[in-house]
């Protein structure tokens, strides 16, 4: 089956999509990096959320969001693969989301407002899915 003509508008996306997703390579790099001179300037609590920071979360963070890039680049490619290094970042999102919100309770450190970004991650990666599919399904992948 040949490939069909993708529209201008899937090309803006997903750029778009990846520049979000860079930018969360950027923040785990910022987590992951952080000096101790650096982590001793934050509040008691979230010097305690850092330092009981699991090694299963941190592969979920790096999961969700070098799967986000590489999905990405795999839409970019017009590749079917994309769709499952997709819901694979999709699922490090949750795990990652599960263990701030839930184990970490990161609302009692940051207040009410660290559920929003996390709920934004999620939709964003729930879209970046069904996008690949609904990609899938009008033969703009192969």
């Amino acid at each position: 089956m040949e490939k069909m003509r993708v529209p201008v508008w899937f090309w803006i996306v997903v750029g778009v999509m990846l520049l979000w997703n860079l930018v969360g390579v950027g923040s785990f790099f910022m987590h992951t990096g952080m000096s101790e001179e650096t982590l001793a300037t934050l509040p008691d609590e979230e010097q305690a959320m850092y330092a009981a920071y699991p090694t299963w979360a941190l592969i979920a963070f790096a999961v969700a969001v070098f799967g986000g890039v590489v999905g990405c680049v795999g839409l970019l490619m017009r590749k079917k693969w994309a769709k499952f290094i997709l819901i694979l970042s999709l699922i490090g999102i949750i795990i990652q989301m599960f263990h701030s919100l839930i184990i970490a309770r990161a609302t009692e450190v940051y207040g009410p407002g660290a559920v929003v970004m996390p709920i934004m991650v999620i939709v964003i990666a729930v879209f970046l899915v069904w996008l690949a599919n609904f990609s899938i399904k009008k033969h703009w992948l192969t």
